[in-house]
C-alpha cells in the first residue's frame, strides 16, 4: 500500500477544499487532511503538526499550506517522502506585503470577515468558468466555518514566515509544483522559480484554472497527484 497522504489547506480553508481529491484517491490510499490553524507562527503550526502526522508520509500543501509544508521539510526531511506545493510560493512576505494584511485584520476584528476574504478570493483570482460563483461561495462558507480568530492568527503566521528558498535547494524527494495558469496571488512566475530551485521537480500549470485548481479543475489536479504519488522514492 503506498504511503499515507498528507494535505494541507490554506488560508481559511478546511478539508472541502479537498473535496474531489479526497473522494478520488482516498480509493487507494490513506488520505488526512491537517488543519493549519493552531498557532501565530509557521513554525508553531508545524512543530504541532509532527506531534501528529505519521511517522513518513507523503505531504501535498495549498497556499498557506504550501508554506507550512516547506517548513516540515526544513524541520523533518526523513518523515517526508515527497512533497507537492501548489499555488504558494517559498519567499517571506516583504515589508510592504505585510503591512497590507493590516487592514483586512482591521476589518476582520471589527465583524466583516467575509469582506476581508472577498478582497483576498475574488472571480479575479480564479478562471473565468461557469463553476465560478460556486467555487467563491464554498470559500466564504470556509471562511466563515473558521471564524475571525483564525484568520487573525493566520494573517500573523504568514507575515512572520520565512524564506524558504534554502529549504527547497535541498530537497532530496520528488517534488510537484502545481498552479493554475490564471492565479494573480501566486503567479505561474513563482512556480516556475520555485520549481527551479528544487531538484528534478516537476511543474504543472492548469491552464483553466485560477488560484483554486483543486475545486476549479479537480480532475486534473487528482491526475497531477497521482501520477505524483507513482513516481519512485528514489530521484536520478
Amino acid at each position: 500500500m503506498r504511503e499515507p497522504l498528507v494535505l494541507l489547506p490554506g488560508m481559511m480553508c478546511d478539508a472541502r477544499l479537498f473535496g474531489p481529491q479526497i473522494a478520488e484517491l482516498s480509493a487507494d490510499m490513506a488520505v488526512t487532511v491537517a488543519p493549519v490553524t493552531r498557532g501565530d507562527r509557521i513554525e508553531e503550526i508545524a512543530s504541532s503538526l509532527l506531534d501528529i502526522l505519521p511517522k513518513r508520509f507523503a505531504l501535498a500543501g495549498f497556499a498557506m499550506g504550501g508554506v507550512v509544508a516547506m517548513e516540515i521539510l526544513r524541520r523533518a526531511p526523513d518523515r517526508l517522502t515527497r512533497i507537492a506545493l501548489m499555488n504558494t510560493h517559498p519567499l517571506a512576505d516583504t515589508p510592504v506585503a505585510a503591512a497590507d494584511r493590516e487592514p483586512l485584520i482591521v476589518k476582520v476584528r471589527s465583524g466583516r470577515l467575509m469582506e476581508a476574504v472577498g478582497d483576498e478570493i475574488n472571480a479575479n483570482t480564479l478562471a473565468p468558468s461557469p463553476y465560478r460563483n460556486e467555487v467563491l461561495d464554498l470559500v466564504q462558507e470556509m471562511a466563515r466555518t473558521l471564524g475571525p480568530d483564525v484568520y487573525i492568527r493566520q494573517s500573523r503566521a504568514m507575515q512572520r514566515r520565512k524564506d524558504q528558498q534554502g529549504t527547497l535547494r535541498r530537497c532530496k524527494v520528488p517534488a510537484l509544483v502545481l498552479c493554475g495558469a490564471y492565479d494573480t496571488i501566486a503567479p505561474v512566475k513563482r512556480h516556475e522559480f520555485m520549481a527551479e530551485l528544487i531538484p528534478y521537480a516537476q511543474l504543472r500549470v492548469l491552464d483553466q484554472s485560477g488560484h483554486l485548481p483543486t475545486l476549479e479543475q479537480p480532475e486534473e489536479t487528482t491526475a497531477a497527484l497521482r501520477e505524483w504519488m507513482a513516481q519512485p522514492y528514489t530521484l536520478r
